[in-house]
């Protein structure tokens, strides 16, 4: 699994002119899918996304983490996070897992931040959709799953 984390203020996204998931402060979380993902690359992001400290403490420094500052998290499912253009002009996107497996494994992300504390907004599933976010900071990371 891929994840593209950024510290935001706000973030919403919008599906036929409808906004179907916002947040205030906390994250904004691309999330892509690959083959060979599973259950253990889901509890793994999940746990490591909740406890990575990206919100300053007192002094400044990145010691704080979503948990800590009450944060909540936008998930939005990105399989073009697997895009590949190292070839040509058009992007490969034979590395996304296929659409059924992919949902499962986001529903089960979702799931399990949720099991972990945080609200959690989505977008939707395949569908288009437009996202508008503040990033404070900007504070933005790409996480992998662990290859195994």
């Amino acid at each position: 699994m891929r994840a593209v984390i950024q510290r935001v203020s706000r973030a919403s996204v919008t599906v036929g002119g409808t906004v179907v998931g916002s947040v205030g402060k906390g994250f904004l979380l691309l999330l892509g899918v690959t083959h060979g993902d599973d259950e253990t690359d889901v509890n793994w992001l999940a746990e490591k996304v909740v406890h990575l400290r990206l919100f300053e403490d007192a002094e400044g420094k990145l010691n704080r983490s979503l948990l800590d500052e009450g944060g909540e998290i936008l998930v939005v499912s990105q399989f073009t996070l697997y895009g590949d253009c190292r070839k040509g002009r058009r992007p490969s996107f034979v590395a996304a897992a296929e659409p059924e497996r992919a949902r499962k494994l986001y529903e089960a992300f979702v799931g399990r931040l949720r099991a972990l504390g945080p609200p959690v907004a989505t977008g939707v599933f395949q569908a288009h959709m437009n996202v508008e976010l503040v990033n404070d900071g900007p504070v933005t990371l790409v996480v992998d799953t662990p290859a195994r």
